[in-house]
């Protein structure tokens, strides 16, 4: 029997002072109480066309980028927590 699991992210996008800020939390499941947070932020250069739209897509991008990384510590911690051996994921 196949098992599907759903895990859910939800991206915040909020601005201040010209920088966009993105946060996305991952919830692994109904019923349980992990959530990993990631965070991104971006900025307009003065000198460029004010886009809403594009710092919304790079500080949403950076949010899922940092989370994808502390998934990645997590089942490293988690390995190691089971294993005693140095683990060494790669992004």
């Amino acid at each position: 029997m196949t098992t599907t699991k759903h895990w859910s992210v939800e991206v915040s996008i909020g601005e201040n002072d010209g920088r966009t800020y993105a946060e996305a939390r991952l919830q692994t499941s109904d019923n349980d109480t992990t959530e990993l947070r990631g965070h991104g932020e971006a900025r307009l250069n003065p000198a460029d066309e004010d886009v809403p739209e594009i710092g919304d897509e790079v500080a949403v991008a950076r949010a899922l980028s940092d989370l994808g990384h502390r998934v990645l510590l997590a089942a490293a911690a988690d390995i190691r927590a089971i294993s005693d051996e140095p683990v060494h994921l790669h992004r």
